[in-house]
């Protein structure tokens, strides 16, 4: 194993206790979809890990985290499958992993609008299926079991840490712009800009500066696109602050407020990640990037997989949710978290 291999490991092991110790156990008042009813199972089990962006470092991560405890639970092999940004793959590639009936599926969906077919199919299919990082909901409206992150208490701590920062700068509301930049059709995505906008307000006291709002695919490239036409009509903008719904939006942005000449200074940057944050910290190079939540890939794929294999092999329920831990970071602390930055 390498070091980054071995230090990732690690930093799964380490969150994956309070990930499991979040569990919520209030919302056990019936079977939610695609939790399954099954005896348990003995031998070798497979769970497909059905990824978007399955590219992205977080996912990545994620994914590694999801393997690294197969290995050590025995016995368990998980098939990981990169969907994209693709909806129809995400059903295709669904109906070929039931086709080859794997004993669970945990599945981060492209598009939340296709939930209630993902958990229809795998319930016809008698297959236990778990949601990660964006929930999906069947078509009565209840939600499959979930792991992952609290979209909004994420956007809090987002926005709580930007409003400190802010009222550090000395910063006027009246020569300051917030870029917010996100796939506006997600809505955990949703979920987390709106919590950084109400905690902002709640940090400093007062209102929000004007806003300046961007859909973007959730890439690095097309936020960049994007903020930098932003800027082209915003020229006397003198303040910038910048967040979104993950690493990719925020750091998109503040490299094209850089490339247009916004010296960091003038850059107040949180993202919400860590994982390409850190970058120009680890560099330590001057930087728009301020500070970042960090969310451990690795320990929510981790938690997939035990929480999975629990059920499977010993007729555990499925949690309603499990939550992770998160922490904020900078250029100060980010290697004290755990955090690899590869």
């Amino acid at each position: 194993m390498s070091r980054f291999s071995a230090l990732r490991a690690a930093a799964a092991a380490a969150a994956i206790a309070s990930l499991v110790a979040a569990c919520s156990s209030g919302q056990n008042t019936g079977a939610a979809p695609g939790s399954g009813g099954a005896a348990p199972k003995t031998g070798k089990l497979t769970i497909a890990l059905l990824q978007k962006q399955g590219d992205q470092q977080y996912f990545v991560d994620e994914a590694t985290g999801a393997k690294q405890k197969a290995q050590q639970l025995g016995n368990v092999d998980v098939k990981v499958i990169d969907l994209g940004t693709d909806a129809n793959k995400a059903i295709s590639q669904l109906d070929a992993v039931i086709a080859q009936k794997v004993d669970g599926i945990v599945i981060v969906v492209p598009d939340q609008q296709i939930g209630p077919q993902v958990i229809g199919a795998a319930k016809n299919a008698g297959i236990p299926l778990m949601a990660a990082d964006d929930a999906i909901k069947d078509g009565t409206g209840q939600e499959a079991p979930f792991v992952g992150f609290d979209g909004t208490q994420m956007g809090n701590s987002v926005g709580t840490k930007a409003g400190e920062l802010f009222k550090a700068s000395g910063w006027s509301l009246s020569d300051t712009r917030v870029i917010e930049s996100w796939k506006q059709d997600l809505q955990t995505c949703s979920d987390r800009v709106k919590g950084a906008e109400d905690a902002f307000k709640t940090a400093t006291g007062g209102d929000l500066p004007q806003q300046i709002k961007i859909g973007t695919d959730n890439s690095v490239t097309d936020a960049q696109n994007k903020a930098s036409a932003v800027l082209t009509s915003n020229q006397n903008v003198k303040h910038w602050l910048v967040w979104g719904c993950n690493d990719e939006n925020e750091t998109g942005v503040v490299t094209a407020l850089q490339n247009g000449g916004v010296k960091p200074d003038n850059i107040i940057g949180v993202g919400l990640g860590a994982y390409l944050t850190c970058k120009d910290w680890r560099a330590g190079q001057d930087s728009g990037n301020k500070a970042a939540l960090y969310i451990g890939g690795p320990a929510v794929g981790a938690s997939a997989i035990q929480v999975m294999v629990d059920h499977l092999r010993n007729s555990k329920a499925l949690p309603p949710k499990t939550i992770a831990h998160t922490e904020m970071v900078d250029k100060t602390n980010w290697q004290k978290s755990g955090l690899v930055c590869t």
